[in-house]
């Protein structure tokens, strides 16, 4: 169990194809995967292929090899978001009293299994894929594959884990207001929002017919241009296909939010890991702020406008017939669609041309535009606690790409310290889905982001890092406060060269306040690592003027420490040119 890795579609197929490996033994291996992962969540399955259907699926392929068909995905297993039909598994769109037998599969499965791919199982996700969390299901909650303790993000949830802890190699979600993304970016995947009619929709669950997309996760970019290239296409049987095209993005000018538009609820990791995004992009091309108003308008009216109806319409029957059967909180959401009339349907939709038309003259100044693909991420019961507010926050950069009908790709951009990933999000105008492959090759080629962390297998003991920077510094007075709650040293450490140290006047043992200054300096600091529990019992002992809050250390990260209230300076020295206690008490020896 502790040797899983992420597994690659293209080399599967190409050993498969090649002889190297039979798709039995792919099937196998699979399996075992699938099963050993159970013992850590079971609740990213609704259900699964048997295991007999599954090696009966793989000999065909071996079958076709050696009868010379050439087969794009030979052998390769995934795994399918419970509202896209397979025919043999029930469809639930997590909702058991939804559940149907379909009498054939969706468009996109028959094109998969006709390329030599092995359907192992429907993934779970938020009910009637409404939600960016992933918590929505009466099947259970589907966790971050690298802290148990987080969201895997939504409503894709059960798909992105499968791939994330390498189940399979990759996995169908979709997207309609970030569902395909979101839960990319918390599990350091790619995450390939194709243009709206680039794949079939044909045999979806509709969560709004007019934006949803069939999206696929991957652990690199490769995987995601093969499954594109058998799937991409025109299909008669969908109305909202289109012909498959490939427009150019060279990335001379990206457009970036304004600072003031950038949001973060509060995560300065998530802050500082797309500014170092950015840096790297920069490399690329220029970078250029645009006016996010426009797009976030639009945003509001996927759920504080008409186009909630289109939610509703898609569960009307339910929603009339059987509302109990409903999850609370989605059924919270779709009954709002009630509220809307005609009129205001159609309103919105001329509002909606004229955002887009303002969306579409972007283009003329820049090439793609490169946005955080969430602002932050929350535990599972922070979710539950307030479910619609902070899923909300989920979807601030997200919600509109579908409204204007854009191509949205989500790459990993960097690990929190707790371990979950941050993303950004490549958009670019519609049919620029495999342009905007090559740019995030580029991307991450300079980057050289560090490899997902391991899967966390039996839930981490969540914890906080901790710079002190006087009396609890190691062999001084007050470090046994660390010691004695098992403080583990992180290293030392500078700030940022924007604060200033003093020595508190009549304190008893001596100690110093930490205050930021735009005339500051570096000031030398330890940092520690707490479990949280521990933390908070350090906390209630800090006594005033002190507080903890945040600092920013050189590097440019954050982490909590010592800071002082405006009265701790009453008498104080100023010893910031010491450059730290240390300093000041061995002058003062």
């Amino acid at each position: 169990m502790s040797g899983l890795q992420r597994q690659s579609a293209t080399e599967i197929a190409k050993a498969v194809a090649s002889g190297d490996r039979t798709a039995v033994d792919v099937a196998e291996e699979t399996l075992a995967r699938i099963e050993a992962y159970d013992a850590v969540q079971r609740a990213i399955w609704i259900s699964r292929a048997e295991r007999e259907d599954v090696l009966a699926a793989a000999r065909s392929v071996d079958a076709r090899i050696a009868a010379g068909e050439v087969l794009p995905l030979a052998g390769v297993p995934f795994a399918v978001k419970d509202n896209i039909d397979v025919a043999g598994l029930e469809t639930t769109a997590a909702c058991p009293a939804f559940a149907y037998a379909p009498e054939a599969s969706a468009t996109v499965i028959e094109q998969l299994l006709s390329a030599g791919a092995i359907c192992v199982g429907k993934t779970n996700l938020d009910q009637f894929a409404t939600g960016l969390n992933g918590s929505r299901s009466p099947y259970g909650v589907p966790r971050n594959a690298h802290n148990l303790a987080y969201v895997s993000g939504g409503s894709s949830a059960g798909s992105s884990v499968a791939v994330a802890a390498g189940l399979v190699p990759f996995a169908l979600g979709t997207d309609t207001a970030g569902s395909g993304r979101v839960p990319a970016a918390f599990q350091h995947l790619i995450g390939f929002k194709p243009t709206k009619g680039r794949w079939s929709t044909r045999g979806l669950v509709p969560a709004c017919r007019t934006l949803d997309c069939i999206t696929v996760f991957t652990d690199d970019t490769a995987d995601a241009r093969l499954v594109d290239g058998v799937l991409a296409g025109f299909d008669s049987a969908d109305p909202y296909s289109k012909p498959r095209a490939d427009k150019p993005v060279v990335p001379r000018r990206i457009g970036v939010p304004r600072p003031g538009q950038r949001v973060f609820f509060g995560d300065p990791e998530s802050e500082y890991l797309y500014d170092q995004a950015l840096d790297t992009f920069a490399q690329l091309g220029e970078l250029v702020e645009v006016d996010m108003a426009p797009l976030l308008e639009a945003a509001l009216l996927l759920y504080g406008g008409p186009w909630v109806a289109e939610r509703t319409a898609a569960i009307s029957a339910m929603l009339s017939g059987n509302p109990n059967a409903i999850d609370p909180t989605v059924r919270e959401v779709v009954e709002q669609g009630l509220n809307y009339s005609a009129v205001d349907v159609f309103n919105g939709i001329y509002r909606m041309a004229e955002i887009k038309r303002h969306a579409d003259t972007l283009w003329q100044d820049i090439d793609l535009m490169v946005f955080p693909t969430t602002g932050t991420t929350y535990r599972v019961s922070e979710m539950l606690a307030a479910p619609v507010a902070l899923n909300s926050n989920l979807g601030l950069y997200t919600n509109f790409v579908n409204l204007l009908d854009m191509a949205a790709l989500a790459v990993p951009a960097g690990v929190r310290a707790n371990a979950t990933g941050f993303g950004v999000t490549l958009i670019g105008p519609a049919d620029t889905d495999r342009a905007l492959l090559d740019v995030a090759d580029a991307y991450l080629a300079a980057a050289q982001l560090p490899s997902p962390p391991p899967l966390d297998l039996e839930g981490k003991m969540q914890t906080v890092k901790l710079a002190v920077v006087g009396a609890h510094l190691k062999d001084m007075p007050l470090h046994w406060q660390l010691t004695s709650r098992d403080a583990t040293f992180v290293g030392a450490f500078e700030t940022a060269p924007n604060y200033r140290l003093y020595a508190m006047a009549d304190s008893v043992p001596p100690k110093p306040a930490l205050v930021h200054s735009v005339d500051g300096a570096p000031i030398k600091v330890e940092v520690y690592e707490l479990g949280v529990a521990e933390f908070g019992s350090f906390v209630v002992e800090v006594p005033a003027p002190l507080a903890i809050g945040t600092v920013t250390l050189a590097d440019g990260t954050s982490v909590k420490g010592f800071v002082a209230e405006p009265r701790a300076l009453t008498g104080a020295r100023d010893i910031t040119d010491l450059g730290g206690w240390r300093a000041y008490i061995a002058q003062m020896a």
